[in-house]
């Protein structure tokens, strides 16, 4: 056959983009599995699945999230001529939703959206250009009881895909739900005497580093700036010495117990309408929090907890992982009473999180909890020498009606459906070892007329050779988890031996 491939002259680099990735199949069933157990457990909770497109008109996206949101996003143009943007988070998109819907989402309305947003933000560890993000929100309601529920799904969420904060547990697998008030934050700001719309959310911003860049650069941020790792020059409050530190004494306040930062709080700020909303709402929250079974070292009350979006209104909240704290928060959300007044003349409350699902996987895989099989597939049908296609696809077409996942090896000098496979037995069980398949299913001429196949156990096989140097004794240890059964009974041993293979 002719070589048709262009010269090497004309071949076009295979990369990927700056701040974009490529996710491979070990990475995708990580990633299927994960986002598995968190909607199961978001289900029980009432949310509803949705979807919405990627891009949005410009308008319905400007100025939700501020100033640094208005800078990442990714601008287009339709063809129509319509300024429109790529969005950047989910949680804009279920504004416009509900607004857009009144006669189709009744009110309370509670949904899970799972999709890839973009941002123009500078590339680092969990950090993309494109992720994916794993929202659930509810709307319609002012019940703080309800943000409480929002923390219990995050709890639960983090349960549900492994984490734990159980006493002499894996400090590896620990996790801390971090939880403040928008309204607590404006109340710290009056009494340091920023009155400043604009110059308010610029400390909103720095303070929401805190976490990522330490106190020392949060100081030098809130007075006249610093210099990033980068080298880049990062434009600072302009705060006076004394009011830096009446804003970091307030994000210092720690407790005991979420009821002790309560009533630190209450000691310390003054006594304000705001105030006394916010502290109201802190109380109603651990209660929930309380009544739920969210531990104390699951759920903490921080009033360094900032959030950077400018559309929060109440409780806000972050999670992230002690184990891996270069990877900063990995779920997060809050309370946005005004951001479906955009699209509506109805005020409609809101409340919600969302997970970084790329950075949440990036973590684990850092944290060497990334435990999963390398494959879907649970058989592959291994034929001797000489045999015809037709009846090893027959084979398989059973064992996938018995809802086992099953690959027919194909070697790659098969030319067509009906051309016998001439790749030995032994390269077919090694190719099945390499991928990870657990089971092979081995079949030949003489197998096909007594109606009987082999069914190999691959780990069994790799189990019993561990440690043997014998050539004799280990190619007999090869042959333990092999049985060969009637063709009938091919899919209930293949079951069974799974169910050994995986642990149940």
């Amino acid at each position: 056959m002719a070589d048709t491939s262009p010269p090497s002259s004309e071949l076009v680099a295979p990369e990927t983009l700056k701040g974009f990735q490529d996710l491979l199949p070990r990475e995708m069933i990580l990633r299927n599995s994960v986002i598995r157990k968190i909607q199961t457990v978001y289900e029980k909770f009432g949310f509803l699945p949705i979807d919405t497109p990627v891009l949005e008109y410009l308008a319905t996206l400007i100025g939700t999230g501020g100033e640094e949101t208005n800078k990442s996003l990714f601008r287009l143009e339709s063809r129509e001529g319509d300024p429109i943007a790529m969005r950047f988070d989910l949680t804009v998109p279920f504004a416009r939703l509900i607004a857009q819907y009144p006669d189709k989402l009744t009110l309370p309305f509670r949904r899970y959206h799972i999709g890839p947003v973009f941002r123009v933000d500078k590339p680092g560890p969990g950090r993309f250009r494109q992720f994916t993000q794993f929202d659930i929100d509810a709307a319609g309601s002012t019940n703080i009881a309800i943000d409480g529920e929002i923390v219990a799904a995050m709890t639960d969420a983090l349960r549900a895909v492994g984490f734990s904060n159980a006493e002499g547990g894996d400090a590896k697998r620990r996790f801390e739900i971090r939880v403040n008030n928008r309204k607590l934050v404006d109340a710290a700001l009056l009494d340091a005497d920023i009155s400043s719309r604009e110059t308010a959310t610029h400390v909103l911003r720095v303070i929401d580093k805190l976490l990522k860049v330490g106190i020392d650069n949060i100081r030098r941020e809130l007075g006249e700036g610093r210099i990033d790792e980068s080298g880049d020059r990062i434009r600072g409050v302009g705060l006076s010495p004394v009011v830096i530190e009446k804003v970091l004494a307030f994000t210092e306040i720690r407790g005991n117990s979420r009821g002790d930062v309560v009533d630190q709080l209450r000691k310390r700020l003054s006594d304000s309408e705001t105030s006394r909303a916010a502290l109201l709402q802190m109380e109603q929250l651990s209660e929930a929090l309380d009544s739920q079974g969210v531990g104390e070292s699951e759920a903490v009350f921080d009033p360094s907890l900032a959030r950077g979006l400018d559309y929060y209104t109440g409780p806000v909240f972050e999670a992230w992982l002690p184990g891996a704290p270069e990877f900063g928060s990995i779920m997060g959300g809050g309370r946005y009473d005004g951001l479906v007044k955009r699209f509506s003349n109805l005020a409609i409350p809101a409340t919600g999180a969302s997970i970084g699902v790329d950075r949440f996987l990036s973590a684990v895989s850092a944290l060497g909890l990334a435990d999963v099989p390398s494959t879907t597939v649970k058989v592959l049908v291994v034929a001797m020498a000489g045999m015809p296609v037709a009846p090893l696809l027959a084979l398989a077409a059973e064992l996938r009606r018995g809802d086992i996942p099953t690959q027919l090896f194909f070697p790659p000098d098969v030319e067509g459906p009906g051309v016998a496979n001439r790749t030995s037995m032994k390269q077919q069980l090694s190719y099945a070892n390499a991928a990870g398949i657990p089971v092979a299913v081995i079949v030949g001429e003489n197998e096909i007329k007594a109606g009987q196949v082999s069914i190999k156990d691959l780990n069994a096989g790799k189990e019993q050779r561990a440690g043997i140097d014998d050539r004799k004794e280990y190619k007999q240890a090869g042959k333990a988890g092999q049985v060969t059964v009637a063709r009938g009974e091919m899919v209930r041993v293949v079951r069974e031996m799974l169910g050994m293979a995986s642990g149940g």
